[in-house]
């Protein structure tokens, strides 16, 4: 099985544990960034382009979105995490 598999394997909230998890051990304030930059797009994808466009405009709304742990957003979330994770692979 390759490693992709593995992970594509994993619920979104495994796959979302385990990239920040690991992004707060190593300090990787880009990774935060990205999900932060691309939280908009995410919003979009689920279907709620209102609160994409707020997200736009107030960056504190972004930041809470991050930390959101409703099923939706860490599917709209899952390719990020998945990329994350390979990407960094131990």
């Amino acid at each position: 099985m390759t490693k992709f598999e593995e992970l594509d394997a994993l619920s979104s909230r495994e796959l979302h544990d385990r990239a920040v998890k690991r992004a707060e051990r190593h300090l990787d304030v880009k990774f935060f960034w990205r999900l932060m930059s691309e939280s908009p797009a995410a919003e979009v994808a689920e279907g709620d382009t209102e609160q994409g466009v707020e997200e736009v405009q107030h960056w504190s709304r972004q930041v809470l979105d991050i930390l959101r742990h409703d099923e939706e957003a860490l599917d709209a979330r899952r390719p990020i995490y998945l990329d994350y994770l390979l990407r960094h692979s131990e």
